[in-house]
């Protein structure tokens, strides 16, 4: 049975939209949502993270996102190229700097021509078959917008695209698709950026998919920085052929309720994926993290290494699956997840998981969830530094590790918003 949450979006008739075989496709996502719902608390996928809430909620969808006040400076970040940006799930051309570039085409689901999609078909018209999946279900059903990004072969574009998603409004509920497609030996940088304008109670479901060909390199920073009280749901899927590379870094400060799948495959022989990814919460903040990384050729790589940071009452869960699957051999696989716990009412549950079916493959992964090291901090004291600042010292490093590989012309910036959410010098 659908939940009040589910009646209230799916009330929204978005299957005839689109081609016919994207009407299809809505509808039976709907249909599935219709049938089986939210996940619960049985679902082992989401154990850690209710929806109960949530789905007492009635959020509706913003008719008014095309004129909606938004301040740029809330997405402001010191990189130069491409901007696009999205409040509450729609195309903001006002708030957008999108120039011609070489080798790329850039353009938006909303404005985009019914047989201009069908490239774009394998993607869109994905079918979800598990409850596991609902939100993403929920994006197919009613994603109007979005942007659509590809690269043809060779091309090598320099300059970031900023992809930015405001979250604006009360009791609103939106839903973004991004599209990349890479062609062989092509190179991009993409920035998502989730930030939020006076938003309570607001849902986010965005859903990524990229797809990048042989040799294709894709450097993708995400940035979670929405509203305090806004729920905000990503999923990224991202496929690598024959020795494509994904470099991931993830910052994630921001939601109440915040919850990020990201499912990636090494279906190319030689393949690698790099992340780098870090949590920071407080308040009564709840984050949830699920890596799902599958070796499916021989070869391939994963390293993967996330810290995470929870005070107050917070909440932060981490699950990191790799699979390596027959046939993957030469496969070298480590996953590192280290926590540190700021208040004794704080809570962080990391699950690392490792499944093997190939031979001759190296593979490592750890997790440890503590407190910080009274050693490093008497040594600082011992150094003259005060006890408040010395604990502020250590938290900052902990952190900024997994933001050492980012290019230096973002890097500061994301230290200096990562520093802000810290417990500060005197809150000891």
């Amino acid at each position: 049975m659908a939940s009040a949450l589910l009646e209230a979006l799916l009330e929204c008739d978005e299957g005839s939209r689109g081609p016919a075989w994207l009407a299809d496709a809505r509808r039976a996502a709907a249909d599935a949502l219709a049938r089986e719902g939210l996940p619960g608390a049985r679902n082992e996928a989401w154990k850690y993270t209710s929806l109960r809430a949530l789905e007492q909620s009635r959020p509706t969808r913003d008719s008014d996102a095309l004129t909606r006040a938004v301040d740029a400076s809330l997405f402001a970040l010191p990189v130069d190229g491409p901007r696009l940006v999205f409040v509450n799930g729609v195309y903001r051309a006002d708030l957008s700097h999108v120039q011609s570039i070489e080798g790329a085409s850039i353009s938006t689901l909303g404005a985009t021509a019914n047989g201009e999609l069908d490239p774009w078909r394998a993607l869109l018209a994905r079918n979800y078959e598990s409850v596991d999946a609902a939100f993403a279900r929920l994006n197919t059903a009613l994603v109007a917008d979005g942007p659509l990004i590809r690269v043809a072969p060779s091309a090598r574009i320099d300059a970031p695209i900023h992809l930015v998603f405001v979250g604006a409004g009360r009791d609103i509920a939106w839903n973004a698709r991004v599209l990349i497609e890479l062609g062989e030996r092509a190179s991009l940088r993409v920035i998502e950026h989730h930030v939020g304008a006076d938003a309570t109670a607001q849902l986010g479901n965005i859903v990524v998919q990229a797809s990048l060909g042989a040799a294709a390199r894709l450097d993708l920073v995400q940035i979670q920085d929405t509203a305090a009280d806004a729920t905000l749901i990503r999923r990224s899927e991202i496929s690598l052929a024959d020795d494509a590379t994904l470099s991931s870094h993830v910052l994630e400060i921001g939601a109440r309720l915040a919850r990020h799948d990201l499912d990636v495959d090494l279906r190319g022989r030689g393949a690698r994926f790099v992340s780098r990814g870090v949590f920071a919460l407080r308040g009564r903040q709840h984050a949830d993290t699920h890596l799902d990384i599958r070796h499916d050729a021989r070869d391939t790589t994963s390293d993967i290494m996330w810290r995470g940071v929870a005070d107050d009452r917070a909440r932060g869960v981490f699950h990191g699956a790799i699979t390596v699957a027959r046939g993957a051999d030469g496969a070298d696989a480590n996953l590192s997840n280290k926590n540190l716990l700021l208040s004794p009412n704080a809570e962080i549950d990391t699950q690392p998981v490792l499944e093997i079916y190939a031979d001759e493959v190296k593979a490592a992964h750890g997790a440890t969830v503590g407190q910080l090291d009274e050693r490093a901090l008497f040594y600082l004291r011992s150094r003259g530094l005060p006890p408040d600042e010395a604990r502020h010292l250590l938290i900052a490093a902990f952190c900024a590790t997994a933001l050492a590989e980012v290019p230096a012309d973002l890097r500061a910036h994301l230290e200096a918003m990562l520093t802000a959410r810290l417990p500060q010098i005197g809150d000891a």
